[in-house]
Order: C-alpha cells, then sequence, then structure tokens
C-alpha cells in the first residue's frame, strides 16, 4: 500500500481542483477521469488538465491519503451523476418515445426514452439508459430487478 504521492491536490477559492507537482509546477482546474467508471469506479483514474493532458495516474483510490482520497472522491461524485435504477415501476408504451417511471438509489423519477438505441448493454448484465437530457442511469445487474422491471424492460431489449 503506497499512502504518498508525488503531487499535491487541493481546492481553490472557485472550488477548482489544483495540481502541484513534485517539480513546484501548478495547474489549475484539474479533472480526475475514471477509465472504468462503471466496472472499476476506485481504480484507473487519470488526473488531466483542462487541455486534457495527463498529469498523473492513479492505479487505486485505496493507496491515497485519506484526505486526498476524499477529495478525489467528492470530485468524481459531482461529475459523475449516474443514478442507479432499482426498479421499473412502469412505462408509458412500448414504443418510443416513451415514459419510465423508475425507482434508483437516488428516488424515484421519470424519464424521457427517445429510442431503444439509447439503451446500451456494457456487459452481459449491465446496461446504461440514456434519457431525452442526456442524463445516464445505470442497471449494474439485470438479475437483480424483480421479475416485473425485467419484463418491462425485456421488451426494450
Amino acid at each position: 500500500m503506497n499512502r504518498t504521492t508525488d503531487f499535491k491536490l487541493t481546492r481553490n477559492a472557485f472550488g477548482r481542483l489544483v495540481f502541484t507537482g513534485a517539480k513546484g509546477e501548478v495547474h489549475e482546474g484539474v479533472v480526475p477521469v475514471h477509465a472504468f467508471p462503471i466496472t472499476a469506479p476506485a481504480e484507473g483514474i487519470s488526473l488531466v488538465t483542462v487541455d486534457g493532458h495527463e498529469l498523473a495516474w492513479i492505479d487505486r483510490l485505496i493507496d491515497l491519503p485519506d484526505e486526498l482520497r476524499i477529495l478525489l472522491e467528492e470530485e468524481l461524485a459531482s461529475r459523475e451523476f449516474m443514478p442507479e435504477i432499482r426498479a421499473i415501476r412502469r412505462v408509458s408504451s412500448f414504443a418510443t418515445p416513451s415514459a419510465w417511471q423508475v425507482e434508483t438509489d437516488r428516488g424515484l423519477t421519470t424519464f424521457i426514452l427517445k429510442g431503444e438505441d439509447d439503451i446500451r448493454r456494457l456487459a452481459a448484465s449491465t446496461l446504461l439508459i440514456a434519457d431525452s437530457n442526456g442524463i445516464h442511469f445505470l442497471i449494474r445487474d439485470i438479475q437483480t430487478l424483480d421479475q416485473g422491471s425485467r419484463k418491462l424492460l425485456d421488451r426494450f431489449l
């Protein structure tokens, strides 16, 4: 376990991340980017400049000092809003566009599915659904949905 890094990361007065490298170089507006946000959310994180140049690579968040890990987790959570669907309560129509009423880890919501192409299979049992506003909803494991939800979902797959 490596609990030290050769860089510092802080937040400035505007809430933006500031990266200070081992040689003292400073970059404002640094963005953490997940390599695999769904399959490995705590691994493979790149810190990039606003121009997209990589400044540092983090293999595992757990290897970071607590203060840095918490800062990165907060930043990633604010950037990667992706509610996870727990149940599908109803859909307005089996033709698209259709309104879906779903229960997520963030509460009940309704969204519009523009087309069946907006449902992407990421793995054998993992789906990503994009609504008409561009918000992505995750179904981590179809098998964990109740039978009614799976039956509704099967009509669109």
